[in-house]
C-alpha cells in the first residue's frame, strides 16, 4: 500500500501520483514552455493539492517559485510581476481576473496557465504527457523562491531564500520544534504563499514522508472539524483560530492532536493558558519572519515557559540591542536580533542595510531575553506606544483586555497626542454586540487600571465589528494607525 502524500476534500494522492503530477508539470514547463533553470513562476492560489504540486514541479526543474496570496489585487499584483519578472504563472482558474488586469497594463509577456474548476487549462496540458524523470541537479546557493512579506507594515518586500535555506528549517525547526513522523498529519490555515505555511504544511510533513492535507481556507470551526475529520496530529495556525476553537462545545475532535503550533502574531497568555485548561496540551509558539524563511526561536513540551516564546532554535543565535547595536542586559526590552543558516536577502531593495547589520538580522520585534535565554515578546519596534514618557507595550495592555469576558479580539496601537506625545488606544471586538457601548469601554478602561500599571491604560477604546488582517492571519495595525492618523 502506497503512503498518502496530500488530501483535501476533492483529492487523495498518494507519494507515487503526487511525483507522476509533479513530473507532468515538470516537463510541460520545459517542453512547452521553454522554462529553464533560474527562471521565475508565478503561482497564484489557495491552499491545495494542485498548488502543491505545481510548486514542487517549479523545484524540480531548477526554477525558482514566487507564490502570492490568493487575496491579492490587481495593483498588488502588478507590483509583484514588475519586481520578481516571472516568465511563466500558474493561476487558479477562479482568480484569473485580477491577474489579467495586473499584467494588460504592464509591458511585459507573461504565458498564464489555469488550474483547478472545470474551466482550468493545466490537466488537459499534461493528460498524454509523460513525467520528467530527472531533477536539475541546483546547487545549494542557487534559488528556490522568492517570498513577498505579508504587508503587516505597509510595502511588501521580495525576500530571496536558497535551496539550502529549504533544507536548513527541516534541520532546525523542523526537527526540534515538530519533530514529525511518517505517521503524522499535517493541517492548518496558513497560505503556501506564506512561509510559515510553505515550512508547516508542505516541506516539513513531505520531508519526513508524512501526510498535509491542503484545503483553502478554514472558519475556527471548520478547522476544528477537518482535525478530527483528517485525524490531523499537527496543527499550524494563528493565536486568534486557537482562541476561538476553544469557544466550540465539542474539544474532543481534537483527540488525535499532539503538536498545535502558534505563530504570525504574539501569542496572548491568556489563550494559551485557557488552551491548556480546556485540552490539557501545551500551545507551542514560535517566532519567526518571512526574511528567515520560518521561525527561529520557540518551545515544545516540557520546555515551555509561561509568558515566554522560547529560547533559540539549535542552529541559530539570538541577542536584544539598543539603537546604536550594543547588546542589553537580561530583562531589558530592545531589538531582537538573530543569526543563524537562514538571513534576509531582499531582492533590489534599500531596507536590506536596515534589517541587517553587522551579520545581525534585525527582526522589527521589541523583546527581552531571560538570564536563560528565553525571549518575551512585546510589540513589533515601531509599534512601542511611547507615552508621557513611558514605554508601553501594546501586547501587554492587549493581554489585560483578553482576560475581560465581553472582550473577543483586541488590537492596541499609540495614536499621536499633543500633551503625552502617544496615548494608548484599543480597537475591540466585543463577544456580545448587544451592550450599552459607553458603559462597557468605561469598565474595560477601569479592569485594565488594575490588572496592570493604571498609566498603561487605554485612553481611547473603539469599538469594531472586526479587525483589519491580512491573509495569514496578522492583524494589520498600519491600517488602524493610518484611520487615526485620518
Amino acid at each position: 500500500m502506497y503512503r498518502v502524500s496530500v488530501v483535501s476534500a476533492d483529492h487523495h494522492w498518494t507519494y507515487e501520483q503526487l511525483a507522476d503530477r509533479v513530473g507532468r508539470i515538470a516537463h510541460l514547463m520545459v517542453d512547452h514552455f521553454a522554462i529553464e533553470p533560474g527562471n521565475r513562476v508565478l503561482v497564484r492560489g489557495a491552499n491545495s493539492p494542485e498548488l502543491a504540486a505545481i510548486w514542487l514541479a517549479i523545484q524540480k526543474i531548477g526554477a525558482i517559485a514566487v507564490t502570492t496570496m490568493s487575496l491579492l489585487r490587481a495593483s498588488e499584483l502588478r507590483t509583484i510581476v514588475k519586481m520578481a519578472k516571472p516568465a511563466l504563472a500558474f493561476c487558479d482558474a477562479a482568480l484569473t481576473a485580477e491577474l489579467h488586469d495586473a499584467v494588460s497594463t504592464l509591458d511585459v509577456e507573461l504565458p498564464l496557465v489555469s488550474y483547478g474548476a472545470e474551466s482550468g487549462e493545466l490537466n488537459g496540458l499534461i493528460e498524454h504527457r509523460q513525467p520528467e524523470t530527472e531533477t536539475c541537479a541546483t546547487l545549494a546557493d542557487d534559488i528556490s523562491l522568492i517570498a513577498f512579506t505579508s504587508g503587516t507594515t505597509g510595502q511588501p518586500k521580495a525576500t530571496v531564500h536558497f535551496h539550502r535555506d529549504v533544507l536548513a528549517i527541516c534541520e532546525t525547526v523542523g526537527r526540534h520544534i515538530l519533530s514529525p513522523q511518517p505517521d503524522d498529519v499535517f493541517i492548518g490555515t496558513p497560505p503556501l504563499a506564506f512561509t510559515f505555511g510553505l515550512g508547516g504544511l508542505l516541506v516539513f510533513p513531505l520531508q519526513a514522508g508524512a501526510c498535509t492535507v491542503l484545503n483553502p481556507s478554514y472558519s475556527p470551526k471548520e478547522l476544528l472539524r477537518a482535525v478530527d475529520h483528517y485525524k490531523a496530529t499537527v496543527c499550524f495556525t494563528v493565536p486568534t483560530f486557537f482562541q476561538q476553537m476553544l469557544v466550540q462545545k465539542d474539544l474532543r475532535q481534537l483527540e488525535h492532536l499532539r503538536l498545535a503550533v502558534s505563530s504570525g502574531e504574539a501569542l496572548p497568555l491568556p489563550t494559551r493558558e485557557a488552551w491548556r485548561r480546556e485540552t490539557g496540551c501545551e500551545l507551542t509558539e514560535v517566532i519567526g519572519s518571512t526574511e528567515m524563511l520560518h521561525a527561529f526561536a520557540g518551545a515544545t513540551g516540557a520546555n515551555i515557559r509561561a509568558g515566554l516564546i522560547g529560547p533559540a532554535i539549535p542552529g541559530f543565535e539570538l541577542s536584544i540591542l539598543d539603537d546604536d547595536g550594543n547588546a542589553l542586559a537580561s530583562n531589558q526590552i530592545g531589538r531582537l536580533a538573530v543569526k543563524g543558516p537562514t538571513g534576509c536577502r531582499y531582492l533590489d531593495d534599500p531596507r536590506q542595510t536596515d534589517y541587517v547589520k553587522d551579520g545581525w538580522n534585525l527582526t522589527g520585534d521589541a523583546c527581552s531575553m531571560n538570564a536563560d535565554g528565553y525571549i518575551s515578546y512585546h510589540t513589533r519596534y515601531d509599534d512601542m506606544i511611547i507615552s508621557a514618557g513611558y514605554n508601553i507595550s501594546g501586547l501587554e495592555v492587549e493581554n489585560a483586555l483578553l482576560e475581560h469576558p465581553m472582550v473577543a479580539e483586541c488590537a492596541v496601537i499609540g495614536e499621536p497626542d499633543a500633551e503625552r506625545g502617544q496615548i494608548v488606544v484599543a480597537y475591540v471586538v466585543l463577544s456580545s454586540p448587544h451592550v450599552d457601548l459607553d458603559g462597557v469601554t468605561q469598565e474595560l478602561r477601569e479592569y485594565v487600571k488594575g490588572a496592570i500599571a493604571p498609566y498603561k491604560y487605554p485612553r481611547k477604546i473603539r469599538v469594531r465589528n472586526r479587525l483589519p488582517r491580512n491573509e495569514s492571519g496578522k492583524i494589520q495595525r498600519f491600517r488602524l494607525r493610518k484611520v487615526a492618523d485620518d
